[in-house]
């Protein structure tokens, strides 16, 4: 067989064997490949796909897209859907082929999220050197652009002779099943080495199981922890996205009723418990609800369970207040259960530590007092939602109006996807989830152009999970519909899978915001007095060589999306704008799910900004200027950042 022939049937025999509360999984961890194909890659990994599918077009069914850092972005979304027990394989070209994973590999590893990358190199042999493509230089005549996946993954090997295939994969599906490690995995594969013919081993190709590893809690970490527990007059969960790999919700919601103890959750961690539950108090930290926010500034113990602290969760470390609150971090990964400085880490799957824990604390509750509080501030962050969502502004609705009228016209267990602009931070705020599947918002990265490629992946899977559930002799609940959102600038830097949706004819709805420019960083920027510079699509004004004041350019996404094969339904400014949204998204949600990808355009007001969250974000400012708003914002930044602490724990 050739390299490339072996790697492809190898990767088709690998199994992910998971167990959750005694409920046995086995799946396919790489269910396909997606490729781009050039030079590097077209006689290697291209021709070992070709062969397979006239074989046996099962084996490993090959996916096109329309661009490898978008391929990436759908093989995280279907592994987060899958909750990290399958993701695809990337081929590439070598040269911008393989640089163009960079960003993805990145947002991958950020995120903890699976993806095996098999970027394609230059030859092994140095046969013919350089080649098109092939990056030279004088210090180190062995680096390739390859070499920078090395920063921006988890596991990087290069395969120069055929008998490193072994090693190579062995230990790369190794990190890529770990929960404690997963990320981009990268193997380089020179493209004269793709092609070479080699004895494979029958045991290479046999089937092999990768069991997802769950190590349970020290019983004296547990013991540690509910004599915190039960020490504590305020104490407040703080819930990641590590609960719902875990599959620990129900754990959690039971830890919450047995002790009253109020959960904030991160953006990965939306879905850990529906919005109404009577101990949830929604997101927390700087994109947070004012309900979470008030309770963390008081609060004197935080257990954090499956995140990993970013700064959004913390208010860049002004969310806790009190000045003797200590931790409690359980995480499956080390460098998250250690974070600021804490003395109770628990390294330990969520869902078994949640058990041990939740034996170790019968008897305790919180205060009536705290009860009062958590009902209270909930009541109150619940009318500032319904406001914001119920207020009508015309013609140009806020995006406010636009997220609860989304949210009304999908059903429970339908998925909204996001990743960058003004939106994943009301969402994050507002967005009232009622199934641990319905949201899905990549703000690790925070990468724009995330959106439609990973609601494609979402897609993908939830197709996958309905044709899994009717094999199986169930129901076959409908397939859930995956909504996008995202604004005019995100939409313009990745909005190409649309035709990969058109191709396959795939249902995914894609709600695009038209607001013309950048509206988070522009509100960003205004707050930090930069007065929204550079973040406004105008037509250039050549005197002040500004952006700013121009004419308001003439582009219509609408027609563009059109222009892809897509259909689109467009929602003209106006008194019915919402009654229409809601009604275009009900009419997108009842089109059969083979009739290809609906976008829905709509205009908003960029100005009309989200409830606030009564927090704050570390950006700092100018500390001199000339300009009299940057002086004011400085001072603000000064008040603020005289609350910030500098280690929690």
């Amino acid at each position: 067989m050739t390299v490339a022939q072996a790697v492809v049937e190898y990767l088709s025999k690998q199994y992910t064997v998971d167990s959750v509360g005694g409920v046995e999984y086995r799946e396919r961890l790489i269910p396909g490949t997606f490729g781009i194909f050039g030079h590097g890659n077209v006689a290697g990994v291209g021709q070992a796909l070709k062969q397979y599918q006239q074989q046996d077009p099962a084996l490993m069914p090959y996916y096109q897209g329309r661009n490898e850092q978008a391929q990436v972005h759908q093989a995280v979304g279907y592994a987060r859907h899958t909750r990290r027990r399958q993701t695809y394989a990337i081929s590439t070209s070598i040269g911008p082929g393989s640089s163009n994973l960079l960003t993805g590999a990145a947002l991958a590893t950020t995120n903890r999220l699976p993806v095996l990358l098999l970027p394609s190199d230059t030859f092994a042999t140095r046969a013919a050197d350089p080649v098109l493509q092939q990056l030279e230089q004088p210090y180190a005549y062995d680096l390739t652009v390859n070499d920078a996946f090395r920063p921006l993954s988890k596991f990087f090997d290069r395969v120069n002779r055929p008998e490193q295939l072994f090693s190579a994969f062995h230990h790369g599906l190794r990190v890529l099943t770990d929960p404690a490690e997963t990320g981009a995995v990268t193997i380089s594969l020179p493209q004269d080495v793709q092609a070479e013919a080699f004895d494979v081993p029958a045991e290479f190709l046999a089937e092999r199981e990768w069991r997802i590893r769950r190590p349970d809690a020290d019983d004296e970490d547990i013991a540690r922890a509910a004599a915190a527990i039960r020490a504590a007059k305020r104490p407040l969960i703080i819930a990641g996205g590590g609960v719902l790999y875990a599959y620990a919700n129900d754990e959690l919601a039971k830890l919450a009723e047995l002790t009253g103890i109020p959960v904030g959750n991160t953006q990965a961690g939306v879905g850990v418990l529906p919005w109404d539950h009577k101990f949830s108090l929604g997101a927390i930290g700087s994109t947070g609800t004012t309900a979470a926010n008030a309770i963390a500034a008081e609060a004197d113990l935080i257990i954090g369970i499956g995140t990993r602290y970013e700064d959004f969760t913390t208010a860049s470390r002004t969310a806790f207040q009190n000045p003797d609150v200590r931790f409690v971090n359980i995480n499956v990964a080390p460098i998250d259960a250690y974070k600021h400085g804490t003395h109770l880490p628990i390294v330990a799957d969520a869902r078994k530590a949640l058990v041990k824990l939740n034996a170790a604390l019968g008897g305790y509750r919180v205060g009536a007092d705290l009860e009062q509080k958590i009902a209270s501030e909930k009541k109150r962050w619940n009318a500032t939602v319904d406001e914001a969502f119920d207020t009508r502004f015309t013609p140009l609705p806020a995006q406010n109006e636009i997220i609860g009228a989304t949210n009304r016209a999908m059903d429970a267990r339908d998925v909204v996807i996001c990743a960058a602009g003004s939106l994943p931070g009301d969402l994050h705020k507002m967005w009232r989830v009622r199934d641990p599947f319905g949201y899905h918002v990549e703000y690790a990265y925070s990468c724009m152009g995330y959106e439609i490629p990973g609601g494609l992946g979402v897609k993908r899977a939830v197709i996958a999970e309905a044709a899994s559930t009717t094999a199986a002799g169930a129901s076959g609940d409908q397939v859930r519909d995956v909504v996008v959102m995202v604004g005019d600038g995100s939409y313009l830097m990745m909005h190409t899978e649309l035709v990969t949706a058109v191709a396959e004819r795939i249902k995914l709805i894609v709600v695009l915001i038209q607001n013309h420019g950048y509206a988070s960083i522009g509100s960003l920027s205004e707050s930090l007095g930069s007065q929204r510079f550079g973040t406004q699509y105008r037509a250039l004004d050549e005197e002040q060589h500004s952006f700013d004041e121009g004419e308001t350019l003439p582009v219509d996404l609408a027609l563009n999306a059109e222009s892809l094969g897509v259909k689109v339904i467009r929602i003209e400014p106006g008194e019915k704008v919402i009654a229409e949204l809601e009604q275009a998204i009900r009419d997108a949600k009842a089109a059969p799910e083979n009739s290809g990808p609906i976008l829905i355009h709509v205009e908003s007001d960029p100005l009309l900004d989200a409830p606030s969250s009564e927090s704050w974000w570390d950006v700092p400012v100018s500390q001199v200027s000339e300009l009299d708003s940057t002086k004011q914002a400085f001072q603000t930044y000064v008040d603020h950042k005289s609350r910030q602490r500098k280690l929690l724990g």
